[in-house]
């Protein structure tokens, strides 16, 4: 008659085990997730100056290089553990970003370095936002024709170096850009007439709308070299088009171009910025003095939401219509007053 009773002390024993075994997990989740938030913030607090500076352009840049079926788990993963302090949404947090990062085959490293591990004859395709190529004044013989070699610039800034353009356009590019440096040669250092300072060195660059037009790209080692080459004539000539600004800016002026609000506007020959005795005044004159030397026309402006702007010029050709609102432009510049 014992028995039940016996029964019923082995099954609460077995309960209590088992919920002391789960309380000892929970105890261990919570001493995880504390510690990786403690080692987390202690490795932040020791990070450098500089590194929190480019920390945000990096953690942008990775997210802005994954697919959207990884992107979306990663920036709701964020949000979550932020949002939920609880171990519940920690839990939640870090799964979603751990899961979306395996689950892209760890693609996300592409953000640092956008095609680094691209293996020879791999074409990867670049999209959404402007992107622009900008040449160094060398060229690299590719498959027996010499092609202009530079930088890719990213919509967020973030730079690919070791780049060549291959196909349409590229004897202009090189063209344009003798013509640029051949002018920065004979101006640079002379003074501007109207506000008296000097002229400092300009930059051609080419635009790639990928909103429209995606950019191939693929690896390939010449002379021993690892180098990325647009497949260029893969890109719709639309989606193309020549640019010049003060060489400082062009990093710049791609972010401004893929900043929501941005306009151009054209400066009217009696622009009070022309008058301005600072870089911005100086620009916006030289612009135009190339215009008279080359295949350029100047004098307009990117204006910011925050009405900063951008002088530049641009180029004959390329001239793709998909980017008429930044080369084809009616609309006057008035600085406020």
């Amino acid at each position: 008659m014992q028995q039940p009773g016996g029964l019923d002390r082995i099954l609460h024993k077995i309960r209590d085990n088992v919920k002391d075994s789960f309380e000892k997990i929970k105890d261990k989740v919570n001493e995880s997730l504390k510690y990786l938030d403690e080692r987390l913030e202690e490795i932040g607090n020791t990070i450098s100056t500089k590194f929190k500076e480019y920390m945000p352009i990096f953690r942008d840049a990775a997210i802005a290089a994954s697919p959207l079926y990884v992107k979306v788990p990663i920036l709701t993963g964020l949000q979550i553990k932020n949002l939920y302090k609880g171990t519940r949404g920690k839990l939640l947090g870090y799964g979603l970003i751990a899961g979306s990062i395996v689950a892209s085959g760890l693609g996300i490293m592409l953000g640092l370095d956008a095609i680094h591990s691209l293996p020879s004859n791999h074409i990867q395709y670049l999209g959404s936002g402007y992107i622009a190529f900008v040449p160094n004044g060398q060229t690299i013989d590719y498959n027996g024709h010499p092609y202009p070699a530079g930088i890719l610039i990213l919509p967020n800034g973030t730079t690919i170096h070791n780049v060549v353009w291959d196909g349409q356009y590229a004897n202009t590019i090189i063209q344009n850009n003798n013509q640029i440096v051949q002018l920065n040669k004979e101006f640079v250092g002379q003074t501007d007439p109207i506000n008296n300072q000097p002229y400092g060195p300009l930059q051609d660059f080419y635009i790639i709308d990928a909103n429209n037009s995606q950019v191939p790209i693929q690896q390939a080692i010449i002379n021993g070299q690892t180098y990325y080459v647009i497949e260029a004539n893969d890109i719709n000539p639309a989606n193309i088009a020549g640019f010049y600004t003060y060489q400082g800016w062009v990093t710049n002026f791609v972010e401004a171009m893929n900043t929501p609000g941005t306009y151009a506007a054209v400066l009217p020959g009696n622009s009070p910025v022309f008058q301005w005795t600072n870089t911005t005044g100086t620009v916006a004159y030289q612009t135009m003095v190339y215009g008279h030397y080359g295949p350029f026309d100047g004098g307009v402006v990117l204006v910011l939401p925050n009405e900063t702007i951008i002088p530049y010029g641009t180029t004959y050709y390329p001239s793709g219509t998909s980017l008429n609102n930044y080369t084809l432009v009616q609309q006057i510049y008035n600085p406020p007053s």
